[in-house]
């Protein structure tokens, strides 16, 4: 535990001399997405029904800070397996004694603490600017978006399997950058089916609380265990999948080709 916390601490440093380092593409980075939902917030304001205005500016709010996390912590792993690949340098990965996965993980775990100052950044930038303050309770809020990470990385290492085996993936990481903003952007209420899809009902969640003012008190046993049920199950399939897809990798030689 106390290595795998070294290397979560590395990677932390990594991720925060990369983006330090090449800050005008952090930067644009930041700001294509804000852009993304300047145009959002345009179109509600002049195609949206004005009753339902501020209502409307709240949902996109909070979707689109979901859908940029999903975006950095799915793609994550499938990127940096290309990367490693382009490079050549991704067998070196595997004479790490702590194991590849872990490594990966690790990465995760880095990329999502950093990117969620800046996710706090863009949310409080998007309350000011839209005049809507939405309910910012961290007690009700962390331990539900804990859970909803964890299903997040599982469904990132089953993409990082799949990129493992073909190396090339980005015309796929783009499609799905749209499936990701229907699961971000559509309530459950309209498609409750939509709970069994990964991190979607932790969304759903944070969504009441933060819009509707709900706490933790307002959820049923049942919402808890769909939320904490869904992340133990795609954690566990995604680490499975990606163990899977690295075995069958090394059987057939494809660690080294690109």
């Amino acid at each position: 535990m106390k290595k795998f916390f070294h290397l979560i601490k590395a990677n932390i440093k990594k991720e925060y001399i990369e983006m330090k380092r090449y800050w005008p593409n952090t930067l644009s980075m930041v700001l294509t997405i804000y852009f993304i939902f300047l145009a959002m917030f345009l179109g509600i304001q002049f195609v949206g029904d004005p009753n339902q205005a501020d209502t409307n500016i709240q949902y996109v709010i909070v979707n689109y800070i979901f859908w940029y996390l999903t975006l950095i912590t799915l793609q994550g792993p499938g990127f940096t397996i290309t990367l490693e690949a382009t490079r050549g340098t991704l067998e070196q990965l595997y004479m790490s004694p702590m194991g590849v996965w872990k490594i990966f993980l690790s990465r995760q775990i880095g990329t999502v603490i950093i990117h969620f100052f800046i996710i706090v950044v863009l949310l409080f930038a998007s309350m000011l600017m839209t005049n809507q303050w939405l309910n910012i309770s961290p007690l009700a809020t962390l331990p539900i978006f804990l859970f909803t990470i964890i299903g997040m990385i599982g469904v990132s290492f089953i993409i990082a399997g799949l990129a493992i085996i073909v190396k090339q993936i980005q015309a796929f990481l783009q499609i799905m950058q749209f499936i990701l903003m229907a699961l971000t952007f559509i309530p459950l209420s309209v498609a409750p089916f939509l709970a069994y899809a990964p991190f979607v009902k932790g969304i759903d969640m944070i969504r009441q609380i933060m819009i509707h003012n709900m706490t933790l008190a307002d959820f049923t046993w049942l919402d808890y265990a769909l939320l904490i049920a869904s992340a133990a199950f795609y954690f566990a399939i995604g680490i499975f999948t990606y163990l899977r897809c690295e075995k069958i990798a090394m059987e057939k030689g494809l660690l080294g080709q690109y």
